[in-house]
């Protein structure tokens, strides 16, 4: 059976490194995986990551959603490959695509990308606005840039909760899909800009392999109490599973 713990990524949405520091020392009983996003990762530099490390961390995810040239792109994960970090996002449309586009990835790439198929914030109804062909779903375009994502060298994706059967059923259990956006359902966010979005227990028995929760954990009156509610949550959906 998975530990739930494996499948919970915090993100460090914080502005400082003594935040940081408290969350993760907080946490790291009940967490496996930490997200470094771009806010604190500008503000603080890569040095910030050894310390995530040093203050207990099993595993980091380095979310900085890479969106430039392939040869760029490649040569910024092999950049990360010198930080402690397993996993780093890239767009999908960034990754190399074959012989004479960008240099290609290493067999076995560290740390590993996942490709950022569709943003959580973004509502299916607002695809039209921004050029996609009227029709197009929201998993229509997950499947596609989920498939760039996969020939493009990456060990999974990031998608929302409502895409993951898809991409399983398409991708097999070989493929990582890391699920942002996610709320449990005893939590209440003010102002969420998240639209597609499952409970724990839902997008594990549907397939994700890692989950990220912040706000409902950082903004709970005991951060580590609301972790150990969701590791519950997680365990029923891996049960839900059969796995």
């Amino acid at each position: 059976m998975t530990d739930p713990k494996r499948c919970l990524c915090f993100a460090l949405d914080v502005p400082s490194t003594e935040e940081a520091k408290r969350y993760v020392e907080m946490l790291a009983p009940h967490v496996g995986l930490f997200k470094v996003g771009l806010e604190l990762f500008v503000k603080e530099g890569p040095g910030l990551v050894f310390s995530v490390k040093e203050w207990g961390a099993e595993s980091v995810f380095l979310d900085l959603k890479l969106h430039d040239i392939p040869r760029t792109v490649e040569r910024a994960r092999r950049s990360a490959g010198r930080l402690p970090v397993d996993f780093l996002s890239v767009h999908c449309e960034s990754l190399w695509s074959g012989p004479g586009e960008g240099e290609p990835p290493e067999k076995e790439p560290k740390p590993a990308m996942l490709g950022i198929t569709v943003l959580t914030s973004l509502p299916e109804e607002d695809l039209p606005h921004l050029g996609y062909a009227e029709g197009i779903t929201g998993i229509d375009l997950v499947l596609k840039r989920a498939e760039m994502a996969r020939k493009g060298g990456c060990a999974g994706v990031v998608c929302s909760g409502k895409e993951v059967e898809a991409v399983r059923d398409r991708f097999g259990r070989d493929f990582t899909i890391l699920t942002p956006g996610v709320r449990p359902a005893w939590s209440v966010v003010a102002k969420d800009d998240q639209a597609r979005v499952l409970t724990p227990s839902e997008a594990i028995r549907r397939g994700s392999d890692f989950i990220v929760v912040g706000r409902p954990i950082a903004g709970a009156p005991d951060p580590a109490e609301a972790a150990r509610k969701i590791l519950d949550e997680i365990d029923d959906g891996l049960k839900a599973r059969g796995k």
